[in-house]
């Protein structure tokens, strides 16, 4: 069952299956607790570093994106949750996967240039062209710039997968 370096990557386990829907569960649940639990100095630390999150957030050019902060908070607290449960010996770890990285960058790349085209899509455009380029050299640098932008999203989600991968054989 556990005989290579590999079988870590083996989703197939059903017990490991099992304690990874758990422990998601478990995790879900310390986040929800200040439903009906008074706050303890965990939650009240947790919320200190989401304040500063969501402060850091509030403080780059996202004012016209109303809930840019809530997403960068939840999306912070989703990975460090998986890959806190990818440090457990034995345990799936979701977040080295290709498709992963691939299902999480693609959508959020997309919605960052199409809400940077709609709210200043001649800014957006001048970004393309490098400043103090040959006007006969334009055309050219524009495409490749678009196509840099382009690929973009796959070449980090490749990245990200094999350096996961990577640590998780090392």
């Amino acid at each position: 069952m556990m005989s290579d370096i590999f079988s870590s990557f083996d989703q197939n386990i059903y017990f490991f299956s099992q304690k990874l829907w758990f422990s998601m569960f478990l995790v879900s649940l310390y986040f929800n607790i200040s439903l009906w639990m008074k706050p303890s100095f965990i939650y009240m630390l947790m919320m200190k570093n989401m304040n500063f999150i969501n402060k850091q957030v509030s403080l780059t050019l996202m004012k016209f994106m109303k809930s840019f902060n809530l997403l960068m908070v939840s999306l912070f607290l989703f990975l460090m949750t998986i890959n806190l449960n990818g440090l457990i010996p034995y345990m799936f770890s979701i977040s080295s996967h290709l498709i992963f990285s691939i299902l999480l960058s693609i959508p959020l790349w997309l919605s960052l240039i199409m809400s940077s085209l709609l709210n200043n899509s001649i800014k957006t455009m001048a970004h393309l062209l490098p400043s103090g380029a040959p006007s006969w050299l334009n055309p050219f640098l524009i495409i490749i710039e678009m196509i840099s932008i382009l690929v973009r999203p796959m070449t980090l989600a490749f990245r990200l997968a094999a350096n996961m991968s990577a640590g998780h054989i090392i």
